[in-house]
């Protein structure tokens, strides 16, 4: 079974915490070291971007941490060898996020293959509108992957049913309306997301955008997500700390273990 799937499956009470990192950000060697704060402080699973010029999907922090990678040499072969030390030291899932353009320049089957080969899960294309996504799904299969798709809060019920029963690792569920951004508060609109796309399926999905505490976090598991996902929110630590790396790298440690300590008192108390 898919590492997401046997996660998901165990957390279910509980739910999963899924960080997302920018490959690179602010650089290879630090970028690893994060990850594995992330890790060490209680992660169940890693979203894992790899830098692209135009990412249509993300707002100002996950835009400014594709830059700092890409300048500090993220290219895609680096990215892979990145995830490849990363899954000699884990077993954790981990979840590739791109854009399309990134897999159509290497080949659909030789990145699924490339992928797959340095230790990759699950893979999202997240421009990749569902529907014409057929020799994506034949790709990831045959490697071993499994399949991501997005379900945003206007997606009709029987098209989000359909996505949900599609994903093979698990859909990402796009919490709010917009690019990725922490957010001050979490709105009933994304609580009632939540709600009905438990009442639509059985199948596994995970919130995010607009993720913006670990309070936020917990109070989405709380509503019937399987997971949780927050990128900007730790992301901008890197922003705010450019000189203080063992700030941010505390930072991030602290943010995920805030939510695992609230996930687990939560659980105790439901």
């Amino acid at each position: 079974m898919n590492r997401f799937r046997t996660m998901l499956s165990t957390k279910r009470d509980a739910g999963a915490f899924i960080p997302f990192f920018m490959l690179g950000d602010p650089s290879i060697d630090q970028s690893f070291e994060l990850i594995c704060a992330a890790i060490q402080a209680g992660a169940d699973g890693l979203e894992l971007g790899i830098p692209f010029s135009d990412p249509i999907a993300d707002g100002p922090v996950i835009q400014a941490s594709a830059i700092r990678a890409a300048q500090a040499g993220a290219t895609v072969d680096r990215c892979f060898d990145l995830i490849a030390r990363i899954r000699r030291d884990f077993d954790i899932p981990i979840g590739l996020l791109v854009y399309y353009n990134l897999i159509h320049r290497r080949g659909l089957n030789n990145f699924c293959e490339r992928a797959a080969a340095c230790g990759v899960d699950a893979l999202l294309a997240a421009d990749l509108p569902f529907g014409q996504h057929d020799r994506f799904a034949d790709a990831v299969a045959a490697c071993g992957l499994g399949s991501v798709y997005l379900v945003s809060q206007n997606t009709p019920d029987e098209r989000a049913r359909r996505i949900l029963e599609a994903s093979t690792a698990y859909t990402y569920a796009v919490g709010v309306m917009g690019t990725t951004g922490q957010r001050e508060s979490l709105s009933e609109e994304t609580r009632g997301f939540v709600r009905r796309l438990r009442a639509l399926s059985d199948a596994p999905f995970v919130v995010g955008f607009g993720v913006g505490t670990p309070p936020h976090a917990v109070d989405i598991l709380r509503h019937g997500a399987d997971g949780v996902i927050a990128g900007s929110a730790l992301i901008r630590r890197i922003a705010e700390n450019p000189d203080r790396f063992d700030t941010v790298i505390e930072n991030v440690r602290t943010f995920v273990s805030d939510v695992r300590t609230l996930r687990e008192r939560n659980a105790c108390s439901s």
